[in-house]
């Protein structure tokens, strides 16, 4: 299991290293959604890792990373991105971003744009949480806290996934996995990183500093960041690309993994000029 220490905390990550006779391919940086880990994006370094060297994080708390005392905050999140692709020698990397991570890609890219080639942004948002959702989510996390997922889950699957990929028997087995995932962390840890989604500033005032090409792309289900907010992305950052995914809730990288997988590889190789 990897781990480096950045920032005083060990953070888990997993690296293909570079493709077989490409020593100098582009590296991609997978940052998951709250309640995932870079599983969730085990699909797309399926289908990229042939051309690319690609790296997932989990952040504090979450996948195999382990609980921290503090600095589940975007900033922090932000800065041990940062410190994970410096510790790594990585150089200029293609970053994509869901939800969560998709606020971390936004804050990356515009305070410290000389490290990406490219931003792709899933089913993310530039603002603050919906007022109308933070009481509820400070609830299902302290209910998480002291009695795990069960008793919240019908709720919190509602939110992670659309219903159409719900109403298909392929889900059952992506849930399965996502929960038996989400269980091996520590409950104290995932209530600090809903808090930390939960608490997060606007970033909207920043968005015009993005020099980088960006993908925006959202489920046309989602309704934990519903496409409002990848539009209003994709209206701040000059040059965006907008798309919107068909049949896909909040994840859409599992839930439509070979549109998005698609998406993404199309995306990067029109910006390393394939």
């Amino acid at each position: 299991m990897p781990l480096i220490d950045v920032n005083g905390v060990s953070v888990h990550y997993t690296d293909t290293g570079a493709p077989p006779g490409k020593p100098d391919a582009p590296v991609v940086v997978f940052g998951h959604g709250l309640l995932f880990s870079g599983w969730m994006f085990h699909p797309q370094v399926e289908a990229l890792r042939g051309e690319y060297r690609c790296v997932t994080v989990d952040w504090r708390g979450q996948g195999e990373t382990p609980a921290a005392a503090g600095g589940y905050d975007m900033d922090s999140l932000t800065a041990d991105a940062v410190a994970l692709i410096g510790a790594l020698g990585l150089g200029v990397v293609h970053y994509v971003g869901l939800s969560m991570g998709g606020f971390v890609g936004q804050r990356i890219a515009a305070r410290h744009g000389e490290l990406l080639r490219s931003l792709t942004l899933l089913d993310t948002s530039a603002e603050v949480e919906d007022p109308a959702k933070v009481g509820e989510y400070r609830l299902l996390a302290s209910v998480y806290r002291v009695t795990g997922v069960r008793p919240v889950l019908g709720r919190v699957k509602a939110e992670m996934f659309g219903p159409e990929f719900l109403a298909s028997p392929a889900s059952g087995p992506v849930v399965e996995e996502w929960v038996r995932r989400l269980r091996r962390c520590r409950r104290s840890g995932i209530r600090k990183a809903v808090l930390g989604v939960v608490e997060r500033p606007s970033v909207i005032a920043e968005l015009g500093r993005i020099s980088v090409p960006t993908l925006v792309a959202v489920g046309a289900d989602d309704t934990a960041t519903p496409a409002v907010e990848s539009e209003r992305i994709a209206a701040g950052v000059q040059g965006a690309r907008l798309e919107v995914v068909p049949g896909a809730g909040h994840s859409s990288t599992v839930e439509q993994p070979v549109v998005v997988s698609e998406l993404i590889r199309e995306f990067l190789g029109a910006v390393d000029g394939g």
